[in-house]
Order: structure tokens, then C-alpha cells, then sequence
């Protein structure tokens, strides 16, 4: 078994903060929501116009006056809300039991399935919206045989395909990563971009070794297991995964204004700690080892393009990758959990509970120029 770090009793003291600072009393549908606002807005605005084009397509028999107008695009923020809603379900508890039943199925089973959750939520939220926007006081007019046999059937084969259409994009931007998805719609990185990042390089320690103990295919499982752990700390921190390169992930922040912000990154470190030290039991139980793991971090210019026509990736270039790569070899070497460097530690504030290191002038392989750099601790009365 590897061994973790020492002071690993203030487990939990760091990650019980998201990037936001929310507290962990904040359920994780409301945290996944809070941390994506602009889905939301997106979903209401489109539904918005859907339900005027509805109206103005297809109830051609219903006065087209603006008080119609209105309802149906109230109706239609209802129905897109709903599917929204149902999405974030879905997304927030990915690490659920249902989460995980799910992820066994193949792609167009799980699609499949989601569509007709939500389509069952559509069909409950529009008979819903459609008492409260269209029911008078003394009846309901549009309560009659055609339509439960026209409207309604109507609602849930167009809910099924909304249905269908957006759980693709949303399986696309899982697969190929949603920076890369909106570079290809809006061209944003099809042009070289120069952007300010921390980079983090997080390596599993020790995988040779478990390769040649446990086998190829265990270790595979190891690794996409460790992967998958410790996606959750890395989204809660507002960090974004470029890559997984064998046993490596590659993690990127925008540098922040606010010194505070960009402990981000730190702090997301330890909450991985912490959530793997919270699956030891998993782990020991289904591979006998508990991972262990460091990284390095350095701050700095990047340069990111799109690049590849049969597949399409962004490509992160610059000293400021190879550094952070370096470091995290340095690691390796010093027997050190976490090194930084010192123009990542000039751009932050460092929190009470995390201990940086003196600061060592190295020299990295491939560099001409030395680099300063710290050790970074949890302390030990966390």
C-alpha cells in the first residue's frame, strides 16, 4: 500500500469549500447549478423563443394576439426549465449509484433513457402549464378529446426529440470536452489565443510498479477509477481537464485578479487527497493498493489553438507546460506530494492551513534557466 501523507488527519478542512465558497451544507444540484449559470439562462432564452415560434407556427387556429404570445413563451421557458432541471439531475449525481448504472450502459442506451425520464417531465410540466396559462375560472376549454389525441401526442414526440438533441450535445461535450465543442461552433481557438493559466500536473505514483504487480488490465481499471475520483474535487474547484495522458491528468485555471482565487488550485489538491483517502476502503477492497499521487504547479503564458481536422483537440503550448510537467518530475525525485513554483506563489494568498516550504532555486531538465520553487504542506494542527 502507499502511503499517504502524514498529516492526513485535517482530511476534509480544505475540501468542504468549492471554488465558489460554498459550503458543503450547499446540496450538489444547487453547487453543479450555481457553477454553470449560463447553461441556465441559455436553456430559458431558447425556450422562450420556441414557445413564440409554436405559436405562430402551429396554434394557427388560437388568437395571435400578445397575451398568447406571452403564455406560450412562458410555456416555453416551463418546458425548457424543465429539461434543464432533469439534465442537472442527472449530471449532479453522476457519482451516484444511478450515475454509475448508467455509465455501464452503452451511449444510446443511456440517451434512450434520459430522453424518456425527460420526456416524462415534459409531459407532466406541460399538462402542469397548460391548467395554469390556459385554464378560466369556470371551465377548460381546451380540456377535450383532441387534445389528449392531437396536442399531447404532439408535446411528447417533440419532448422526446428536444429530448434526444440535447442529450447528444451534452454527451459530445462530455467526449470531446467543452471548451473544445464551443472552439469548433464559435471558432474561438481556431486562431493561436494567448492566456495566463496555472497548470497543474497530477501524476499516480508508482504505476510501473502496479503495472508489473497487479497486470495491464488492472491497473488500466486502477487508473480510470483514480480518473474518475478525482474529476469531482477538480470540477468543484473550477478547474478544467485538458488531458489524461496515461497515468497523468493535465489541469488548467484562468489566472485570477484576486490573489484568494488562485489557491484554487492548491486546495483542489488536497481535496483529492481527501476524497481518495475517503475510497480507501473501495479501493483496497477492488485493488488492494490505495493510489498514491503528486503534482507539480507553475503559472504563466499559454498558448492554445485548435488543432487536428478528423479529430479536433485544443493544444496547450508553451514553457509554461513544460515547467509544470517538469516539476512534477521533480517530485518524484525530492520525494515531495506537491511543488509550486514561485511565480504561481506570488499570485496567490496562502490559506492558514496550508504550509509553503523555503524556497529552493532548481534546475529543470531541458532548462537553461534555473527556477525557484516550494513545497506545499497541509499543517500539521489542521
Amino acid at each position: 500500500m502507499f502511503p499517504q501523507q502524514k498529516d492526513g488527519a485535517g482530511a476534509g478542512r480544505i475540501s468542504g469549500r468549492s471554488e465558489g465558497g460554498a459550503g458543503s451544507e450547499r446540496s450538489i444540484f444547487v453547487r453543479y447549478a450555481f457553477r454553470r449559470p449560463g447553461l441556465l439562462t441559455a436553456s430559458l432564452t431558447i425556450g422562450f423563443v420556441v414557445g413564440i415560434a409554436y405559436r405562430y407556427l402551429v396554434e394557427d387556429t388560437a388568437p395571435r394576439d400578445w397575451g398568447n404570445y406571452l403564455r406560450s413563451g412562458v410555456h416555453g421557458v416551463g418546458l425548457a426549465f424543465t429539461v434543464w432541471s432533469v439534465q442537472t439531475v442527472f449530471a449532479s449525481n453522476a457519482r451516484s449509484r444511478l450515475g454509475s448504472a448508467l455509465r455501464k450502459l452503452p451511449l444510446w442506451a443511456e440517451l434512450i433513457v434520459r430522453s424518456l425520464v425527460i420526456t416524462a417531465a415534459l409531459v407532466i410540466a406541460g399538462v402542469a402549464l397548460q391548467f395554469l396559462l390556459y385554464a378560466e375560472p369556470l371551465g377548460l376549454r381546451w380540456f377535450t378529446k383532441d387534445w389528449f389525441t392531437v396536442t399531447l401526442p404532439r408535446i411528447v414526440a417533440i419532448g422526446f426529440a428536444i429530448s434526444l438533441v440535447f442529450g447528444s450535445i451534452t454527451e459530445l461535450g462530455r467526449l470531446v470536452g467543452g471548451p473544445v465543442l464551443t472552439s469548433v461552433i464559435l471558432g474561438t481557438y481556431q486562431r493561436p489565443v494567448r492566456e495566463d493559466l496555472i497548470v497543474m500536473f497530477l501524476d499516480l505514483a508508482g504505476s510501473t510498479w502496479l503495472a508489473e504487480k497487479m497486470g495491464e488490465l488492472e491497473v488500466h481499471d486502477l487508473i480510470t477509477r483514480f480518473f474518475f475520483d478525482v474529476d469531482g474535487p477538480i470540477d468543484d474547484h473550477a478547474g478544467t481537464v485538458h488531458a489524461y495522458v496515461g497515468d497523468e491528468v493535465i489541469v488548467s485555471w484562468p489566472v485570477a485578479r484576486e490573489p484568494s482565487r488562485n489557491t484554487r488550485c492548491i486546495k483542489c489538491f488536497f481535496a483529492i487527497e481527501d476524497k481518495i483517502n475517503c475510497l480507501r476502503g473501495e479501493y483496497e477492497r477492488e485493488f488492494g493498493v490505495l493510489p498514491s499521487f503528486r503534482a507539480g504547479l507553475h503559472a504563466g503564458p499559454v498558448i492554445v489553438s485548435e488543432c487536428g481536422d478528423v479529430k479536433r483537440q485544443l493544444a496547450y503550448f508553451g514553457d509554461t507546460m513544460n515547467v509544470a510537467a517538469r516539476l512534477c518530475e521533480h517530485c518524484k525525485e525530492a520525494k515531495q506530494r506537491l511543488v509550486i513554483s514561485s511565480a504561481l506563489r506570488r499570485l496567490m494568498t496562502i490559506p492558514p492551513d496550508i504550509e509553503v516550504g523555503r524556497r529552493e532555486t532548481i534546475l529543470l531538465r531541458g532548462r537553461v534557466e534555473p527556477i525557484e520553487i516550494h513545497g506545499v504542506y497541509r499543517c500539521a494542527s489542521a
